[in-house]
């Protein structure tokens, strides 16, 4: 069975910048996040219940890893 989609090479042209944006958003939100879930870690360490934000920080890096794939997938399905 061979896997046929109705996408032409003017529409893949734009739709690989849009990726490449959306690849950098996702990068400096991950950042970001990261960063904020650290801080609001260290400041819970401090006052002796850490253990509630790992979850916050799974939740993060599951995500950066989401918009990391994104790209790559969409790439693979629309080069046929």
């Amino acid at each position: 069975m061979e896997w046929m989609l109705a996408v032409g090479g003017n529409v893949t042209a734009p739709l690989n910048d849009v990726l490449s944006w959306m690849a950098w958003l996702v990068s400096a939100a991950g950042v970001m996040g990261v960063l904020i879930v650290g801080s609001r870690m260290a400041i819970a360490l401090r006052a002796g219940n850490g253990d509630e934000h790992l979850a916050q920080l799974a939740t993060v890096l599951g995500a950066c890893i989401l918009g990391a794939t994104a790209g790559p997938v969409v790439g693979f399905l629309l080069s046929g």
